[in-house]
């Protein structure tokens, strides 16, 4: 398994947004864009992962931009990268309940383990303690 740059990205951009949660403050896509060198194209393009998790509070206009929705300490960084990578498991088969060599496979309970073992650590491990 390895978490790509949308993944990574993703979280660099909720990091970003949520250093301005206790001002209140809603900051833009081109201002991550230019401070972290990273692609506008590309954010936008992983910010529509992100908005179908209802992380944010939306503005327009001059001052517009996202605001997180709720506290820093609310958001796990494992809800993060699976709302822009999708399923963290390390085989496609864990977690499939119509795998059909599921019952039969000698090493689906060490893939199942492992992938468990990733969700439990990046759901442990707050946005707010990155800010």
């Amino acid at each position: 398994m390895r978490i790509s740059t949308k993944g990574r990205y993703a979280l660099i951009m909720m990091i970003y947004i949520g250093r301005g949660y206790n001002e209140d403050r809603f900051v833009s896509l081109k201002e991550i864009s230019n401070d972290t060198g990273i692609s506008l194209k590309y954010l936008e393009k992983i910010m529509i992962n992100l908005k179908k998790c209802d992380f944010f509070i939306t503005s327009t206009g001059k001052d517009g931009g996202y605001k997180l929705k709720k506290n820093p300490s609310k958001y796990s960084i494992g809800e993060i990268i699976r709302a822009a990578e999708g399923n963290l498991d390390v085989v496609s088969c864990v977690g499939d309940e119509l795998c059909p060599k599921k019952n039969m496979c000698s090493t689906y309970s060490l893939w199942e383990g492992l992938s468990k073992e990733i969700n439990d650590y990046l759901d442990s491990k707050l946005l707010s303690n990155y800010l």
